[in-house]
């Protein structure tokens, strides 16, 4: 989900005319990589989206590190869910380095679910989440729609909110520890990454909590100083120059 290109086009990137079907339309370039025509973007860096996940969101976040100590519940909040890429390289590295005394619980907010064959062909790239992928795909509803709730392991459970992000962040009654603000680019979809939602967010995140995103457009970083996060860039993944990294302080 990442253009380069963080200009906003003049007419904006909404597509409120489109039809249920077109928005959920994929198309299949490289082999096995989706991209969406209704966001006219891919699902994920074109470079490597694994590594770009350990990089962005894994690390921005100070993971998994963060969880070497951790009692109760972690818990990460992502904005689109997409192929379920981020949370199989999640799963993986949080099974080698888990401490038995805690749980992880992965949010993810999707207006637009793929179905289970299609997140298995996106996933099936990489070998090293080959055992993830499998049990995701085969966990999977086969109309997934509401709150889809997975129990992955004994320590890790998936929920997926289906619907618009604003409405699923704000009605949701979890604490979040970090945040995958992983939305289609800022160009092509802004409505993802209005100061609406960052303020949602922002007002979900635990004290400390954290976010980290791939964007770095110039009214991304802003709402997200808006609605409360101190800000830290990053050097980018594969050849960009900036991501964006965050911590929620106590008030």
């Amino acid at each position: 989900m990442r253009n380069s290109n963080d200009t906003i086009p003049e007419t904006g990137a909404e597509t409120g005319s489109a039809t249920a079907e077109s928005r959920t339309a994929l198309d299949w370039r490289d082999g096995d990589m989706p991209y969406s025509l209704a966001f006219d973007d891919h699902f994920y860096c074109q470079t490597d989206g694994r590594l770009e996940c350990g990089h962005v969101f894994l690390s921005g976040n100070g993971l998994p590190q963060r969880w070497l100590d951790r009692e109760g519940t972690f818990r990460i909040g992502e904005l689109g869910f997409g192929t379920g890429l981020n949370l199989c390289e999640t799963w993986r590295q949080w099974k080698e380095m888990r401490n038995g005394r805690s749980m992880l619980h992965f949010i993810s907010f999707e207006l637009y679910p793929m179905k289970a064959d299609e997140i298995d062909r996106a996933l099936s790239r990489w070998p090293e989440i080959d055992t993830e992928r499998k049990a995701l795909v085969a966990l999977w509803p086969e109309e997934p729609q509401g709150r889809v709730e997975i129990a992955l392991d004994g320590e890790t459970r998936l929920t997926v909110v289906c619907g618009e992000a604003f409405a699923g962040i704000s009605n949701s009654t979890e604490s979040f520890d970090a945040w995958f603000l992983d939305g289609f680019a800022p160009a092509r979809n802004p409505d993802m990454w209005s100061l609406e939602i960052m303020q949602a967010l922002f007002a979900k995140t635990a004290p400390e909590g954290t976010f980290a995103t791939y964007a770095a457009a110039g009214f991304v970083r802003r709402n997200l100083i808006a609605a409360g996060f101190d800000l830290e860039r990053r050097k980018g993944f594969a050849g960009k120059r900036e991501m964006l990294c965050g911590t929620k302080r106590p008030a």
